[in-house]
């Protein structure tokens, strides 16, 4: 059970906890493929085959180990190394890049997402807390953010205790003082107990805890998570 006393900030992951990733990914990875044909089109074809889209992400993550937690940068390596393979102008990355990551950034919120963030930023400082490369400014929900830390930017991902460190710190408040809020069990729950910190895990899907250790809390939706702050969520 949360001790609501404690709480003077929240972290909270973004993809799969205010919005489902895959239908986002697979969209994005769509509007790069039309742009690829019209411009390269030897590396749409190219990218167009699962088994070579994963040998060729295999092939960058093997060759550029220091890029592990920073998924725009690989995305853009992985179209690079196509382009390259294909004969196409590698310099096309750029652009190529930047049309997957706009439809990236077009995400559809969870019904529970936007009423759970004005409520809960309107009593706490909250800090987006992600292994993913979303921008909560493009898509429109960075108002309700104190910061955004994002495994991209800061060099590690979850579970690495220094990411949440640092969420502690850019609210402003001790790791004891902070309830971070996601799907993952390990990457968020398990990760933010062992900083200290109270975790909330989501579990849309209805998945078993299979660990020894617990979240304090577990709700199906964001809206069950506001009342946990509210009189008649009897906490």
């Amino acid at each position: 059970m949360l001790d609501l006393t404690l709480i003077k900030a929240i972290t909270l992951d973004l993809d799969d906890t205010l919005w489902p990733i895959w239908p986002t990914i697979e969209r994005a990875e769509k509007a790069l493929g039309g742009w690829l044909a019209a411009h390269a089109p030897a590396t749409a074809a190219l990218l167009a085959q699962p088994a070579e889209r994963h040998e060729l992400r295999e092939h960058v993550n093997a060759a550029l180990p220091e890029l592990a937690h920073d998924l725009s940068a690989l995305r853009r390596e992985t179209i690079r190394l196509a382009l390259r393979r294909c004969g196409d102008d590698p310099l096309l990355a750029e652009p190529a890049f930047e049309v997957f990551f706009a439809a990236r950034n077009q995400v559809a919120l969870f019904d529970d997402a936007a009423p759970a963030l004005a409520f809960l930023a309107s009593r706490f400082p909250l800090i987006a807390l992600s292994n993913g490369n979303a921008d909560i400014h493009r898509i429109g929900i960075g108002a309700y953010f104190k910061a955004s830390i994002s495994a991209s930017e800061f060099g590690v991902g979850k579970p690495d205790p220094r990411i949440f460190l640092a969420a502690a710190a850019a609210a402003g408040v001790r790791p004891q003082e902070v309830l971070h809020v996601g799907d993952d069990a390990a990457l968020d729950v398990l990760a933010a107990l062992a900083c200290g910190m109270q975790a909330v895990w989501v579990n849309r899907a209805d998945h078993l805890w299979t660990h020894p250790q617990a979240p304090h809390e577990t709700v199906t939706t964001l809206t069950e998570l506001c009342k946990l702050f509210q009189p008649e969520g009897g906490h």
